[in-house]
């Protein structure tokens, strides 16, 4: 009989920003983007952490390329990194080598008169893009992602910074 071998997964680090729209603290609504060319994929900005960024560089240069400004204020900080695996679908070059990504959440507002612009990068990540209220926000997203934004957004309220 002959051992079994089992493979260590490998996770892209990354950051993760949930933004609060600048109507904030009178309203609460979350942004949520639809992913280019996925049908029903609706996600918070997220990108992959380059050399010797700081998460929070990262999250800057992120949200330029995929929203067209990073006019914010850093409200929180989620203090752990949350982990998850990609669906078994086939591999697509962004994702291989990885199994899936440990990301590090930022809670965001955006600042009063911020002009959101999906096309100011070469290749952008978003078809389009709503504000949604809590309640609509779970039904919206893609559902891999459920878990990881309920923990981090209840996270959010405990502490009070929403």
């Amino acid at each position: 009989m002959s051992p079994v071998s089992y493979k260590k997964k490998r996770y892209r680090q990354n950051v993760a920003a949930v933004i609060l729209s600048p109507k904030y603290p009178n309203e609460c609504e979350f942004f949520v983007g639809q992913c280019r060319g996925i049908k029903n994929r609706w996600q918070f900005p997220q990108g992959g952490i380059d050399g010797a960024e700081t998460p929070r560089e990262a999250l800057l240069r992120e949200l330029a390329e995929e929203i067209g400004c990073n006019n914010i204020e850093i409200l929180g900080e989620f203090p752990d990194w949350i982990t998850y695996d990609f669906p078994k679908v086939k591999k697509t070059t962004k994702r291989y080598p990885f199994d899936g990504q440990t990301q590090k959440y930022f809670l965001v507002r955006l600042k009063d008169d911020t002009q959101i612009d999906l096309m100011a990068f070469d290749a952008p990540e978003f078809e389009e893009y709503e504000f949604v209220a809590y309640e609509e926000l779970f039904k919206k997203v893609t559902y891999f992602k459920r878990k990881a934004y309920r923990k981090v957004i209840d996270y959010f309220i405990k502490e009070g910074f929403i």
